[in-house]
């Protein structure tokens, strides 16, 4: 398992700073996500939706991040999350706290991935976990952002 030190730190500090045009612009050629399900239960008050994502090798998250043994960073997985909840989910702002966050695995360039995001309206959190698209026991992160 890949731990990071301080990482519900950075991971927040990341997204706070990235307020510019350019970068929220840049979408890291990550693009062309499908949905395979999304729903809404007005009743429980939680929104989901489940993505599947190529991870392009091309990406700019993969420069110079362990250049002789490329790998999709943990911060780069959390500006998924954060970037994939905005478009579908309708969430604005930065989560205030990540809890039990986790990279059991690391996520290769050329991965794809899924993405399974649920917001819970009640309790102000969202969940999230990545993992790949055909062995989908193979979890790369997951966690709880509180918002």
């Amino acid at each position: 398992m890949f731990r990071v030190k301080n990482t519900r730190k950075t991971l927040l500090s990341f997204l706070r700073r990235r307020k510019t045009k350019a970068m929220c612009a840049n979408l890291h050629s990550i693009q062309n996500e499908r949905i395979v399900s999304q729903s809404s239960d007005a009743q429980s008050k939680t929104k989901s939706v489940c993505l599947e994502v190529f991870i392009s090798p091309e990406s700019d998250f993969f420069d110079g991040h362990f250049p002789a043994f490329k790998l999709f960073p943990a911060v780069a997985q959390i500006y998924l999350v954060d970037r994939f909840a905005k478009k579908y989910l309708g969430l604005e702002g930065f989560a205030k706290e990540i809890k039990r966050v986790k990279f059991p695995s690391p996520v290769m360039p050329g991965a794809t991935v899924l993405l399974s995001l649920e917001q819970d309206l009640l309790n102000g959190t969202l969940s999230f976990s990545l993992c790949d698209s055909v062995q989908k026991d193979k979890v790369y992160s997951s966690g709880t952002a509180v918002l």
